[in-house]
């Protein structure tokens, strides 16, 4: 059984044919989705998806691109976490993509995350765009490595990646991986540690090879498992039992 540890099925692509998505998950035997929170008005749904199926959970964040939203502050993030099915804090982190001026916006709304997430002790959900040296620096000045996280669909240099497995950051691979061009992303997925990766979809974004250029589902994150297998040159079995098991360590669930 697979583990889908980054989607967002509440967005419509996905939510408006949520019991097809479901059932093509359970056909690929992805077991279970994280269905992550990318702002609090969203935040009903998102928690309404984990609350109606049994194999969804959910994440409380407000993505650091969004600018015309509730900000949010460590108490309300703090009373979204306290949910049985809301088992981490983010998506959050910096994107300076868009935001080439590196606003500081940005990063204090990075370092509440963090610090609701010690409160609480759930681990972070960190997204990172142009922006990796502000992402670990703060990161190490708020001792985010006590609660740990996932540095999600990663595309950044293996230096990046070493660094956060030294902070006790697991490693998630989506769709990206799969794609011909991805030579260094490939060559790091190969370094990560088995006991350290994850895998996902970041669905409906990314479809991995064979899908390119469609819309994404969890159901297609065996693919991504396929290409970890091929690139570590391990059977499928293998990828599938240590990514479970390091997706339940990570945000102590038991997935029946």
């Amino acid at each position: 059984m697979l583990v889908d540890s980054h989607c967002h099925l509440d967005f419509p692509e996905l939510a408006d044919r949520i019991d097809q998505v479901i059932d093509s998950m359970m056909h690929a035997n992805v077991g279970a989705a994280l269905c992550i929170g990318v702002s609090l008005e969203r935040m009903p749904k998102v928690q309404a998806l984990a609350e109606k199926h049994r194999n969804l959970y959910a994440t409380v964040g407000v993505h650091p691109e969004h600018q015309d939203c509730l900000e949010p502050d460590v108490e309300t993030l703090l009373r979204f976490a306290d949910h049985p099915k809301v088992l981490g804090i983010g998506e959050t982190g910096l994107d300076y993509f868009w935001h080439k001026d590196k606003p500081e916006w940005q990063r204090e709304r990075f370092r509440v995350h963090i610090r609701a997430a010690k409160a609480c002790g759930k681990p972070l959900i960190i997204h990172t765009r142009d922006s990796a040296a502000d992402i670990l620096q703060i990161l190490r000045v708020e001792g985010a490595d006590s609660v740990g996280g996932v540095m999600h669909c990663f595309t950044e240099t293996r230096e990046v990646a070493e660094k956060a497995l030294d902070m006790g950051f697991y490693i998630s691979f989506s769709g990206i991986v799969t794609f011909k061009n991805a030579h260094e992303l490939k060559e790091t997925a190969k370094m990560v540690p088995m006991d350290r990766l994850l895998v996902e979809t970041d669905s409906p974004f990314l479809a991995p090879v064979p899908h390119r250029g469609k819309t994404n589902e969890p159901a297609y994150v065996r693919h991504v498992a396929n290409e970890i297998a091929a690139l570590k040159g391990i059977g499928i079995d293998e990828v599938e039992s240590q990514t479970t098991e390091n997706f339940c360590k990570l945000f102590k669930v038991i997935i029946n």
